[in-house]
């Protein structure tokens, strides 16, 4: 059929495809172009928000989102937990006893179990505000259970507490 065209006939086939093409690339190009200008506004809103809170984007949600370690082996967190919370009290200046490890509870659903450390203390109030204040920078920290705070009869400010945290197991 073709060999029946005319050289001129052939070649207005190829410009109105050409054309058609153009048209089809035309109609495409514009929506994704427009898709592309959203994109980047939507971008710099999201940039100004971040400047606006103040930091590099890396800081600010390092400083909102709680530094977590995955759960180990039952002896190798404990071992983590029970270290990284003596570090704690030590550094609030708080005394206590030797850490309890108390018996592990029932593994969860998902095969994790979570187990418990008991600290008695004596301490200040102030001490005790400043522990409890950092005690959530502890990577292996799931939860406080129990946190039983009794004055001294004779002086007020010294404290005797009763702490039970737990983080998660193997």
């Amino acid at each position: 059929m073709l060999e029946r065209l005319s050289q001129r006939d052939k070649r207005a086939l190829k410009i109105f495809a050409i054309c058609a093409i153009g048209v089809v690339v035309f109609i495409f190009g514009s929506k994704w172009l427009g898709h592309w200008v959203q994109a980047r506004r939507s971008l710099a809103e999201v940039k100004a928000k971040v400047e606006a809170i103040g930091g590099d984007k890396g800081s600010v949600v390092a400083s909102i989102v709680p530094v977590f370690e995955m759960p180990q082996k039952e002896e190798t967190q404990k071992f983590l937990f029970r270290n990284r919370l003596n570090e704690q009290l030590k550094k609030a200046g708080i005394n206590s006893k030797p850490l309890q490890v108390l018996p592990a509870g029932k593994v969860r659903k998902d095969g994790y179990g979570v187990l418990r450390l008991k600290c008695n203390a004596k301490c200040k109030f102030g001490q005790l505000l400043d522990f409890l204040a950092k005690l959530n920078e502890n990577p292996y920290l799931v939860g406080v259970e129990e946190l039983r705070i009794r004055c001294d009869a004779k002086n007020r400010e010294d404290m005797e507490m009763d702490l039970t945290v737990s983080t998660f197991i193997k």
